[in-house]
């Protein structure tokens, strides 16, 4: 799918991959909608790319109606969805001050995982009522898992699993939409420069970077972003979760 002219919904646009994301789909013509928590954020980068902000909880499915309605109606119908919204959350299943709060796992779940879906299962019932671009095809889904899926560390259960449950529904939901001509795929980054990274002392961070076999640093937003823009433009690209993480695996901690 060619991104010039089509409407495109980048939730957690307003920062880190998100942004960079909804910046290269900006540059190459696309109507961006920017959904995110933080309204400031959304605004200033909608603002430069001349398209839509909305504050959103992805998890809630009223929210998540609102939002979707307002972009149907001010831009037109969603043809692309990149899922880059989430929370990263850390605590061991027994620690020193106890067992895992489920609280904390909770959330984790209803952000990274749930929210995913809500956000798919919306987007999906607009774009099967467009019409059919070359090849019949009507959307495409990106969503962001992470290599902690398959490499989870100490203190990980929680965000692993959410990553997890992104990664198993990927196939099926590709399966679910193919009658609609709307593919899904899943990009699994590595250690990448957002702004949770960003924070850290740069010591840590060229200490991270230099676990990644090749190249030997840190993703960067713009590389995460080039990818998601080949996966709308290829339509080859269907139901599956790629790595982009410079092969590194993960050690327990």
């Amino acid at each position: 799918m060619k991104p010039e002219g089509i409407v495109a919904v980048v939730t957690g646009g307003g920062s880190g991959l998100g942004e960079a994301t909804a910046r290269a789909l900006g540059r190459r013509g696309a109507r961006v909608a920017i959904i995110d928590l933080d309204a400031d954020r959304a605004e200033a980068v909608a603002a430069d790319l001349g398209g839509l902000a909305i504050a959103c909880d992805i998890s809630d499915g009223e929210q998540g109606e609102a939002a979707f309605e307002s972009i149907s109606t001010e831009l037109g119908t969603p043809r692309v969805l990149v899922n880059c919204a989430g929370i990263a959350t850390a605590g061991r299943t027994v620690g020193k001050e106890g067992a895992h709060s489920l609280a904390l796992f909770r959330r984790t779940i209803e952000v990274n995982l749930i929210g995913t879906f809500n956000m798919i299962r919306l987007f999906a019932a607009l774009a099967q009522e467009g019409e059919p671009e070359e090849g019949g095809e009507r959307g495409v889904i990106v969503n962001t898992a992470s290599v902690a899926a398959f490499d989870g560390q100490i203190g990980q259960a929680a965000y692993s699993a959410s990553k997890g449950g992104i990664v198993g529904m990927t196939l099926p939901i590709a399966r679910d939409l193919s009658r609609a001509g709307i593919r899904v795929v899943s990009i699994a980054p590595g250690i990448f420069r957002t702004p949770m990274l960003d924070n850290l002392p740069a010591e840590a961070q060229e200490s991270l970077g230099a676990q990644v076999p090749f190249p030997s640093r840190l993703g960067e937003p713009k590389e995460y972003a080039a990818l998601a823009c080949h996966i709308v433009e290829n339509q080859m690209l269907n139901g599956e979760t790629i790595r982009l993480d410079g092969a590194i695996r993960m050690a327990p901690k």
